[in-house]
């Protein structure tokens, strides 16, 4: 599917390289998913879209587990940056998650539960308007999203519900990065017998209450999630606060 140019794509591309500029373009879909236009309407409603190679999604190209497959959406090529989401085309539940980059870097690691090979992109929405576009085809065995989780079957996953772990990079050339780690089941509700059950909103803030990212988090996020993310130095404490669609509510802090 075609759409036209908005004045706004064609200046950004008039101030690009060539070599840059000949690939934003909207045009077809670069990895021809049939579900493309869907995702086009479902989640960028009409609105500027460029397929852009600064948007970068880096998962493997065969995962041979479906309920854990790594993914890092880096967008921080692109100036501006005020949401990003991302999806799986051919997921029952299409929608991964949501992330605002409000001081930390436009990026974020994370795995995600997978139903069946698809693409796995990212829509990076710039202070413009436009909604620049990466992606990644992922081929699996499938099966992510209707497995049950390995807490169903544990008597002791309640007593460490919401539990966290992290670590924080404060110098060498990982400074500013960090990753935690959440016990939780992240249920999709795709299961008979089992609702939905997952972490819905993450937190993270600077010690002075600055804030750094938040993420709003869907079902297909995979169990016990993971999350690394980079601000752009070490610093202080990380303070980390979020909430289940159950109402249960975390928080932490983060030491380098």
């Amino acid at each position: 599917m075609n759409f036209p140019l908005t004045a706004a794509a064609i200046a950004l591309m008039a101030l690009m390289p060539a070599s840059h500029a000949a690939t934003l373009q909207e045009s077809g879909d670069p990895l021809g998913s049939a579900r493309w236009a869907d995702m086009q309407k479902t989640f960028l409603g009409g609105q500027p879209v460029l397929f852009d190679p600064r948007v970068k999604v880096t998962a493997p190209s065969i995962a041979e587990d479906p309920l854990q497959v790594p993914v890092t959406v880096d967008a921080s090529g692109l100036p501006k940056v005020q949401e990003v989401i991302v999806f799986a085309d051919f997921n029952p539940i299409v929608e991964v998650l949501r992330f605002y980059p409000e001081g930390a870097r436009s990026s974020l690691g994370f795995r995600v539960k997978l139903q069946q090979s698809t693409p796995v992109r990212a829509a990076v929405r710039t202070a413009d308007g436009i909604w620049h576009i990466g992606g990644t085809w992922v081929n699996t065995v499938g099966g992510g999203c209707t497995a049950p989780s390995a807490a169903s079957g544990s008597p002791a996953w309640q007593s460490r519900l919401n539990e966290i772990t992290g670590r924080q990079w404060s110098e060498g050339p990982n400074a500013g990065r960090l990753r935690l780690r959440i016990v939780h089941p992240m249920d999709t509700g795709l299961i008979a017998g089992t609702p939905a059950f997952h972490i819905e909103e993450i937190q993270f803030s600077e010690p002075d209450g600055r804030p750094l990212m938040r993420v709003k988090i869907a079902e297909p996020v995979a169990e016990n999630p993971v999350f690394t993310l980079q601000r752009d130095s070490g610093g202080g404490a990380i303070a980390v606060e979020g909430r289940d669609n159950n109402g249960n509510r975390f928080k932490a802090e983060i030491a380098p």
